[in-house]
């Protein structure tokens, strides 16, 4: 039997077995350790395979994020912190303990203070070790509630989010939210207490949050969830994008 066939029949195997980079094993062979004999051999070409597997998933896991964009924990400038939030407890919850743990954090900071930054990075971590992430604007996600329920398809919605490991909130604060927002916003973040983790970014203070929704005893039925065992940072300060820009 010809190589070209052989490589032909390799291909197609690999395919059958959906062990895609089985197909490149010249590629793998060239750059391993001629002395680790067939056995050595065959484990890279497994490592190979598991390695891509993995970065494919992580690839998936990215995309169904829903990141508005990238921003990792080595961009951030921890001289933009002030004293109540350290870069040794950021650090802390960049390893995702919180996620596993099932415990949330709420940022709460003027503009500028890399609020976003921080809950997208944490995201990008929380997909790298595997777990569910979604990102969500929370006018954008109390518009797609009331629209998927005008529908009849809220339901689907509703199990989308409830099946992420970790749910982000960015922007808690430009927008008010009507009764039936304030009550679809709710029920997503009271129905994850306690069972998966959730982010979520603010401009104002927990006082003030009687400004966004209709119902006061909602709201703080709604601190209530969103602070039991989790992480309240401090975020306030000197707007770090308007300083930059000042520079």
């Amino acid at each position: 039997m010809s190589i070209d066939v052989m490589n032909e029949q390799i291909r197609l195997y690999a395919k059958q077995l959906k062990i895609p980079t089985f197909a490149n094993y010249e590629q793998v062979l060239r750059y391993a350790d001629p002395s680790l004999g067939l056995s050595g051999l065959l484990l890279e070409l497994m490592k190979n395979e598991s390695d891509a597997r993995l970065e494919n998933q992580n690839r998936r896991r990215l995309k169904a994020a829903g990141f508005p964009y990238q921003k990792t924990l080595e961009e951030f400038d921890y001289s933009q912190l002030n004293k109540a939030v350290s870069e040794e407890f950021v650090k802390e919850l960049a390893s995702c303990h919180f996620v596993q743990n099932r415990q949330n954090i709420v940022m709460i900071g003027n503009p500028g203070r890399g609020k976003t930054h921080l809950s997208i990075a944490f995201g990008l971590k929380a997909c790298a070790m595997g777990y569910r992430v979604l990102f969500k604007n929370a006018a954008t996600l109390s518009t797609e509630l009331c629209e998927t329920k005008d529908h009849y398809n809220l339901g689907k919605l509703e199990r989308s989010l409830a099946k992420a490991d970790l749910l982000i909130l960015d922007e808690l604060s430009y927008l008010s939210f009507n009764r039936h927002q304030s009550e679809l916003l709710f029920k997503v973040i009271s129905d994850r207490a306690e069972k998966s983790s959730t982010i979520v970014t603010t401009n104002l203070p927990f006082s003030r949050w009687t400004e966004l929704f209709e119902n006061t005893t909602m709201v703080a039925a709604m601190i209530d969830r969103l602070t039991y065992r989790s992480h309240v940072l401090d975020m306030n300060g000197e707007s770090y994008r308007l300083k930059s820009s000042m520079k």
